[in-house]
């Protein structure tokens, strides 16, 4: 029998783990269509004693993930430690440098760090593969880079981050607040105990920097992303999204512009007819427009240990193969330094909610902020009358630039009748 591809596993966390699992289950189907059988010799992990599920006897332990590297029986490294820097970063440094192809699960590190690794990997003439740290078990990494190869990308959009598709599906089938739906996917294991990484845009944002370059072609650039959260959606701006025939996601949205490349993740209004609206709970989309393709649609689940490790275990198929890509779709020298467009330079449709004092003249000092900054209006809700009282109003625009609507919000925010922050939301027409 061919002997064996000899994998080492770093972190034996819930993706680890699941890494061993779908190894051990599916080995004879692997080993098929490898090539050969795959077989995990070596681990690493912080605490040797705990019950991960899976069994552990016979494998070489270490306590240092890092010495790996320097192990002469463990031709592939899969990294599931996680985390930009520290053990994680040293490890798939180390085993770069050893000769050793890398797998790895780990977006942040990449997003951060993925120009200088993919760099570091052409020179020892070694894989660097990730398919695993976007998207979980979505073929995305493979599907843009090479099944996309021929086109050239003209826009991205995903919805990248479960845990917060699932707090705003929660909100809307259920009219919750954010601090409830947050608190349910706590409990349901959906959000860690500190969610901050999901719900403020970062573990999105990391992934839509790799997406972003490997669909344009340029350095992976996580600063460039412009980066918003899911924190101050409410469950009435979701209601009456519903109302006006849309639905809010946070999307993260990388497009092809005359003046450059735009990065971009933020809560989004789409309308509810488009495939990505009906994207509900943990499960993860993207949306991929090429010039010769048009436009291809993926859904899955973004995470967990059975859709990462499929993803992973694909990468560790194709090094047994012998299957060799650069990371970024082409060699570093040839990767395209477009400009990043800033977002006070993005323009498009916005959806802006007041909470007023109903009483004459306050709609007129409202559009009169608007029109010295040459934002005119698609349309205007209002429901009911509460005069003396606070109501919301609803303000559709036209096309108009990000700057002039922030300027005019701040001036909006400062009118006597206004009781609170203003709401804004883009809307997206996919």
């Amino acid at each position: 029998m061919t002997r064996p591809l000899a994998v080492a596993v770093a972190g034996l966390g819930t993706v680890g783990a699941g890494v061993l699992s779908v190894l051990r289950t599916n080995a004879e189907l692997i080993a098929a269509r490898a090539g050969r059988p795959i077989a995990v010799t070596a681990v690493s992990a912080r605490e040797r004693s705990r019950d991960r599920g899976v069994p552990l006897a016979g494998l070489r332990w270490y306590d240092d993930p890092v010495a790996i590297a320097a192990d002469p029986a463990v031709e592939v490294v899969v990294e599931c430690i996680g985390g930009s820097d520290g053990p994680a970063k040293a490890l798939v440094e180390a085993a770069i440098a050893a000769g050793k192809p890398v797998v790895t699960a780990n977006k942040a590190l990449l997003a951060v760090h993925g120009a200088a690794l993919a760099r570091a990997a052409e020179v020892r003439g070694v894989a660097l593969a990730f398919e695993a740290a976007v998207a979980g078990g979505i073929p995305a990494i493979k599907g843009i880079r090479e099944g996309l190869a021929a086109n050239r990308m003209q826009r991205l959009a995903g919805i990248l981050n479960g845990t917060c598709n699932y707090i705003l599906t929660t909100m809307r089938e259920r009219g919750r607040e954010f601090a409830e739906a947050l608190a349910e996917a706590q409990k349901l294991g959906y959000a860690e105990a500190d969610p901050s990484f999901d719900i403020d845009g970062v573990d999105a944002a990391h992934k839509l920097a790799i997406l972003a370059a490997i669909a344009f072609g340029r350095p992976v650039d996580f600063s460039a992303v412009h980066v918003e959260g899911i924190r101050e959606v409410s469950a009435l701006d979701i209601k009456l999204a519903e109302e006006m025939g849309y639905r809010i996601k946070l999307l993260g949205i990388a497009k092809r512009e005359e003046s450059g490349i735009s990065t971009r993740v933020h809560p989004c209004m789409v309308p509810a007819g488009a495939p990505i609206a009906r994207v509900d709970g943990v499960f993860n989309a993207v949306v991929a427009e090429g010039d010769f393709v048009g436009r291809i649609v993926m859904e899955g689940r973004g995470a967990g240990a059975g859709p990462t490790a499929s993803a992973i275990v694909a990468d560790l198929v194709d090094i047994a193969r012998g299957r060799f890509t650069p990371v970024f779709g082409a060699e570093s020298a040839a990767l395209d330094p477009t400009p990043a467009i800033p977002m006070e330079r993005h323009a498009g449709c916005y959806y802006l909610r007041l909470m007023v004092v109903d009483r004459p003249g306050v709609i007129a000092d409202v559009t009169g902020v608007l029109r010295d900054h040459a934002i005119s209006l698609e349309s205007m809700l209002q429901r009911g009358r509460a005069p003396g009282e606070a109501v919301p109003v609803v303000l559709i625009t036209h096309d108009t630039g990000e700057a002039a609507v922030r300027h005019a919000l701040k001036q909006i925010e400062a009118l006597d009748a206004v009781l609170e922050k203003p709401a804004l939301i883009r809307i997206e027409p996919l």
